[in-house]
């Protein structure tokens, strides 16, 4: 499972010109899911995601989590985050899991965010999507749960 993590002072998603999810400030997570991937791997993001403390403190530095700045999460699925253009310039998208399997593990993903008590909106799966935001700094992680990098 990847991630692109963003901090954002403010982020949405529509569909057909109508707003599917937003936030203000927080967190806006790209995520796709592998052909590999399980519920320990959506556990584990869900996890590194809700403690990342790249949030400033009162001293101006990144040492707060989402939840102790105040702020909320909007998920988006991109499974072209598992797209391979080592062969190509047209991307292979065959890493990346199946629509049904990816739709059951985003879902989940998105209740284990929810689980850490915040509050977190999301995209539709599957839909063309517009994804706008303000990427706060900017700050800018990406996560793999493999390990990966």
């Amino acid at each position: 499972m990847r991630a692109v993590v963003q901090r954002v002072s403010r982020a949405q998603v529509s569909v057909n010109g109508e707003i599917a999810g937003q936030i203000g400030p927080g967190l806006l997570v790209l995520l796709g899911v592998g052909v590999d991937d399980a519920e320990e791997d959506v556990r584990y993001l869900a996890e590194k995601i809700c403690g990342l403390r790249v949030f400033e403190d009162d001293q101006g530095k990144m040492n707060r989590a989402v939840r102790a700045a105040g702020g909320g999460i909007l998920v988006v699925s991109q499974f072209t985050l598992y797209g391979d253009v080592r062969r190509g310039k047209r991307p292979s998208f065959d890493a990346a899991a199946p629509p049904e399997r990816a739709r059951q593990l985003y879902e989940f993903f998105v209740e284990q965010i929810r689980g850490h008590g915040l509050c977190c909106e999301t995209g539709r799966f599957q839909e063309m999507m517009k994804v706008e935001l303000v990427n706060e700094g900017p700050v800018t992680i990406l996560l793999d749960s493999a390990k990966a990098f």
